[in-house]
Order: C-alpha cells, then sequence, then structure tokens
C-alpha cells in the first residue's frame, strides 16, 4: 500500500465477498427493473402472478435478489410484462 489506502474492489477480492456482491448487486438491479415495469403497467403482484400461471409468492421470491431465482423465471416474468431479457457479456 502507498499511503492512499486499498481499492475498495481489491478489499472484496482479497477477503473472498467481491463475487456474491456483484451477484447480489445484478440482481437487485433486475428486480428494480422488474418492480418498475410493474409499476409502469400499474400491475399487482397479484395480476402478474395470474399472467406467469403462478402464484404470488413465486412472484415474491422472482422480486427478492436474496432468493436464487432462475434466469427461466426471469423469462417468463418478464414476457408477463410483454418484454424480453437480453444478456450482455462485458
Amino acid at each position: 500500500m502507498n499511503g492512499r489506502g486499498q481499492i475498495f474492489s481489491d478489499f472484496m477480492k482479497e477477503q473472498g465477498l467481491y463475487d456474491e456482491a456483484q451477484e447480489l448487486a445484478t440482481k437487485k438491479v433486475i428486480a428494480a427493473q422488474l418492480k418498475a415495469e410493474m409499476e409502469r403497467q400499474n400491475l399487482s403482484k397479484s395480476a402478474v402472478a395470474a399472467l406467469m400461471h403462478t402464484t404470488r409468492t413465486a412472484v415474491d421470491n422472482a422480486l427478492d435478489p436474496a432468493f436464487n431465482t432462475s434466469i427461466a423465471t426471469v423469462e417468463r416474468f418478464a414476457r408477463a410484462l410483454g418484454k424480453q431479457v437480453a444478456i450482455t457479456l462485458v
């Protein structure tokens, strides 16, 4: 260290927390986008569940970043909202 401190992402990597934090951040972004689209379309969780042919609990789980939601479920959720999922490697 040169007296200026350590870059936080480097610290997170050293602690073995970086990948988990990145994953959680990605899940939060996806959940926020789904919620925003629901609000834009004035759809309740129950309405989305009906469109997905599933339960409201499943919708709650899909919107919970801590829950291990599959990409297939996110895609079904997006289709129920008339949207598509695009995954890009950067």
